[in-house]
């Protein structure tokens, strides 16, 4: 049934302003929990007897936040690209990398090879303990096929981790990562592949549509057709948008209608703007500049910007092979700008709004009853404590992880 009573928690961050300040603290609160679903939320004093009927968990004093929202990953590949990150803090670019061979290709190569179970299991192992630290929703992308067959067996894999997991997989088709080596002499061919057989094979299986925009990937030209073919296949639009350069990619989201544009390293004022205007979510990714030694986006500007901001792991074997998202929030705090309440919140209720989930990312009668259980009296302890398993449990849809 997913009954629960979570009660004697020391500061319950529930993400409705409605309860005053960005985060809406109850301290000495408790959770009431049916079939999976917030139906109470309120001081543990006030808790209506007939709660009381329901299993409990003592929270024991500590901190609970939303459940965190990941809304961008890669975590469906094989491969191991260790020795790239040497090379690159030994002083080659990434672009040099990829030039030659290495970076998305290396991995393209190695997912094409494996078998769907080795596929399934790495990406289980990586979504686990992606729940120990606390995420319960995590936005899955293919990407690392570049092939009819292979983009479509990623995010079949991906549907696999969706039923397979307690956890909630999220789906995207990201087919327009990087031109693959095959074609590297004929890009139109591979832009007519994915408008067409790609999208034939992977739309049925997917969400989403994302299209890397970068001067190493597809230009804004290439990214337009490729996401208008998707939005006639049912999907909602994503893109990677001025992460290595300013194309004007971060302004072809919002044109678009993407939901979100994702890492903004080099986004404008004015790209901002429209993006406000759009309700396109920016997506940072801070574990991305941390991995590669790079200036990390202004977080600040964004934020203050009144674009609505997420946080996420970007987890991919190249450039952020990281999966906690506690560690994430502290270096949006740390190193991007944001407050500590600003950090959890993209981190949880800005991921939901970038995936177009009302139904979590915030503890309210009716959310999805997702929480993450802190070793600590306050949510400030995320950033406070970069390097703790700062997530003692997860309650996913009302059940003890």
């Amino acid at each position: 049934m997913n009954d629960l009573l979570v009660f004697n928690i020391g500061a319950l961050v529930t993400n409705d302003a409605g309860r005053g300040g960005l985060l809406g603290v109850i301290e000495n609160a408790a959770v009431a929990i049916m079939d999976g679903y917030v139906v109470g939320v309120g001081s543990s004093s006030d808790v209506p007897d007939v709660f009381f009927d329901l299993p409990r968990l003592d929270a024991g004093g500590a901190a609970v936040v939303p459940g965190f929202v990941d809304p961008h990953t890669h975590l469906v590949f094989a491969g191991d690209r260790s020795d790239e990150f040497d090379r690159r803090h030994r002083g080659e670019s990434y672009e040099q990398i990829l030039a030659a061979g290495g970076g998305i290709h290396s991995t393209v190569g190695a997912t094409r090879s494996a078998a769907d179970e080795e596929l399934f299991e790495a990406a289980a192992a990586r979504a686990w303990r992606m729940m120990e630290h606390g995420t319960t929703t995590v936005e899955v992308k293919s990407g690392y096929g570049l092939d009819v067959d292979n983009e479509a067996r990623i995010l079949r894999v991906a549907n696999q981790l969706d039923e397979a997991l307690p956890m909630d997989v999220i789906p995207t088709f990201l087919g327009a990562h990087v031109v693959p080596t095959e074609y590297r002499f004929d890009r139109d061919a591979y832009v007519d592949l994915v408008c067409g057989p790609m999208l034939d094979a992977c739309a049925p299986l997917a969400q989403f549509c994302d299209v890397f925009c970068d001067e190493a990937a597809f230009s804004v030209t290439e990214s337009r057709r490729i996401l208008e073919a998707a939005e006639r296949h049912g999907l909602a639009l994503r893109i990677h948008a001025d992460q290595l350069s300013r194309v004007g990619a971060a302004a072809l989201g919002a044109d678009v209608g993407a939901t979100s544009a994702d890492h903004l390293d080099h986004a404008t004022d004015d790209d901002l703007a429209v993006m406000r205007s759009a309700g396109t979510t920016a997506v940072l990714l801070p574990a991305v500049s941390l991995s590669m030694g790079l200036p990390y986006p202004d977080g600040r500007r964004i934020w203050d910007s009144g674009v609505t901001v997420a946080l996420a792991t970007d987890c991919n074997p190249g450039t952020a092979y990281v999966e906690s998202m506690p560690f994430v929030v502290a270096l949006a705090v740390l190193n991007m700008g944001l407050s500590t309440d600003e950090a959890i919140w993209a981190a949880t209720r800005g991921g939901a709004q970038s995936l177009g989930l009302d139904d979590r990312g915030r503890v309210v009668p009716d959310a999805i009853a997702d929480l993450a259980i802190l070793d600590a009296p306050t949510h400030l302890h995320i950033a406070y404590r970069p390097d703790a398993d700062i997530v003692a449990a997860v309650v996913k849809r009302g059940e003890v992880m």
